[in-house]
């Protein structure tokens, strides 16, 4: 009964349950004026999580997200 109703959803959406692996994983983006800043607002490293698509962008992304602890927007690198 449940390999039919894994058929039917194959069926229905086209997508084969095993094989979906996903192009998109979660990064964690980090401020880089933190670490070197020392007349900052406050203690701590500003961190965003959010997702990227690993076959669109297969390098580490940039971005110029605002960091409370800089009290400006800074540019914030794709950490590991």
């Amino acid at each position: 009964k449940k390999k039919k109703i894994l058929l039917k959803i194959h069926h229905i959406t086209g997508i084969d349950m095993a094989k979906n692996k996903g192009s998109r994983i979660l990064i964690t983006l980090e401020c880089t004026e933190c670490r070197t800043n020392i007349n900052k607002r406050s203690t701590g490293v500003s961190r965003y999580l959010t997702q990227k698509n690993r076959r669109n962008n297969p390098q580490r992304i940039e971005l110029k997200k605002y960091c409370p602890h800089c009290n400006k927007p800074t540019i914030h690198k794709e950490i590991k």
